[in-house]
């Protein structure tokens, strides 16, 4: 008999359900449909496809009779479909992606190809993401470095062979997903974890950025200009409640959407880090630094300025509140309510001590250390925004991606492994290199700085 070996994965299953079909009556399967649409007992044992190839009819006679085994096998065969998860249709979709991106790429259709593949990720896998991540960091970060990997092998026209390996690779991922979120009551201590971790990981950044220019008005003696800096971060609370209102009862945000976001906020904070911490730089040498801030800083915080001060609160929050918000959905959609609620709060406590022991040690620094202090954080934390923003870019297809094999990724260093990104990064310490080296300089005086 000829192989199926060159037929794809869905086509094989397909074959294989068909065939299998044959083993059981039409009277059987419809009353298998009976059992299956009214004992949510019977589904629960089916939480993906994969499972009913994973399952025997003896497996299942043990559990529920052999009678009701066959009805239900026999309307599984029929309707494996029935049961996906509600993830299901979305990593099927990816994997139909994946299939139809290798047959283009077999064909010699290398665009259309890149399309399907970069499909595959936004429109199959990206709305599983926030689920995912919540249940299985590790696993999420295997998927995207592979869907990075089957895109980058395609852009450089890599042979067939090693495209298709990917595809295979991805498809073995996928399957691993799709068990890992089989529906299931997630228990307190899970749902604890997940959501401590994501707010305080998610808000540490933007308490960085936030807090050091907090303490660098108080330092100016400018209270009236945190008006703006509050306002920024407020407005940015209330535009992630609108996102989450507007994502849970009006629109669905597509995985390319999130990923702009993400990418175009990341650049703009970055950019705006860039001058705020050149600047800092040269005011940590100012002379006569109390006159400074009487003759300059007054215009320097008004109009426009002070707006600039609202505008990166707002940026480097939302992107942050954004991302928190589509991992919390995920989480308080798997149950385990109260740990939710427990984490979050811990989380926001202890945000809370880190914000006031910063505030505090900040008041006992010279006006010239704080300010040189203020320039480095400002600076690693630009370069980290800016590798955030250059791989979000990638993810969304608006940037190509060439890995870079012996560089590790580390997400919380905004580091992933390609080119672009990489090249960016380096651009940035340029920048802030030939920044800080042009403000050093001490000046005479205050008015000359």
């Amino acid at each position: 008999m000829a192989s199926f070996a060159h037929l794809p994965a869905e086509d094989r299953w397909a074959l294989a359900f068909y065939v299998g079909r044959f083993a059981f009556t039409d009277a059987e399967a419809a009353e298998g449909q009976r059992l299956w649409e009214s004992d949510p007992a019977i589904r629960a044992a089916f939480p993906t496809v994969a499972s009913v190839t994973q399952t025997t009819p003896d497996d299942l006679a043990s559990r529920i009779g052999e009678t009701k085994a066959r009805a239900v096998t026999a309307y599984l065969r029929r309707h494996p479909d029935a049961a996906s998860p509600a993830s299901g249709g979305a990593l099927t979709l990816a994997r139909t992606r994946l299939a139809e991106s290798l047959t283009a790429y077999r064909a010699g259709d290398r665009k259309q190809a890149a399309d399907l593949a970069l499909s595959a990720y936004l429109d199959g896998f990206e709305p599983v993401e926030p689920a995912l991540g919540a249940r299985d960091g590790a696993l999420l970060r295997r998927v995207e470095t592979a869907m990075t990997g089957l895109r980058a092998a395609i852009g450089r026209g890599a042979p067939t062979e090693e495209v298709e390996a990917q595809v295979a690779r991805l498809n073995a991922l996928l399957d691993t997903a799709e068990r890992a979120l089989a529906p299931q009551e997630a228990d307190n201590v899970a749902s604890f974890a997940g959501a401590f971790t994501i707010l305080l990981r998610e808000g540490l950044e933007a308490l960085l950025i936030v807090v050091a220019m907090i303490a660098f008005l108080r330092k100016a003696e400018r209270p009236e200009a945190l008006r703006y800096l509050h306002g920024g971060w407020i407005a940015a609370l209330l535009a992630g409640g609108a996102t989450w209102a507007a994502a849970t009862f009006l629109i669905s945000i597509s995985g390319a959407s999130r990923e702009l976001t993400e990418g175009f906020g990341s650049l703009l904070a970055g950019a705006v880090l860039v001058s705020v911490g050149i600047w800092m730089h040269g005011k940590s040498h100012a002379d006569a630094w109390q006159i400074y801030i009487r003759d300059k800083l007054s215009r320097a915080l008004s109009g426009r300025s002070a707006w600039l001060l609202f505008l990166l609160a707002f940026v480097v929050v939302y992107r942050e509140v954004f991302e928190t918000i589509l991992f919390y959905a995920a989480i308080w959609s798997q149950g385990g309510h109260v740990g939710m609620l427990a984490g979050a709060l811990t989380a926001v406590a202890i945000l809370a001590v880190v914000a006031w022991a910063l505030l505090t040690y900040s008041k006992r620094l010279p006006i010239g250390q704080f300010f040189s202090l203020s320039s480095i954080l400002m600076a690693v934390l630009s370069v980290v925004l800016v590798g955030k923003g250059v791989a979000a870019l990638q993810e969304a297809g608006w940037i190509d991606v060439h890995p870079v094999a012996w560089i590790p990724r580390v997400e919380i260093l905004g580091l992933y492994p390609t080119l672009e990104g990489l090249a960016v990064q380096v651009l940035t310490v340029v920048v802030l290199a030939v920044g800080f080296l042009r403000s050093g300089g001490k000046p005479k005086t205050a008015a000359a700085a």
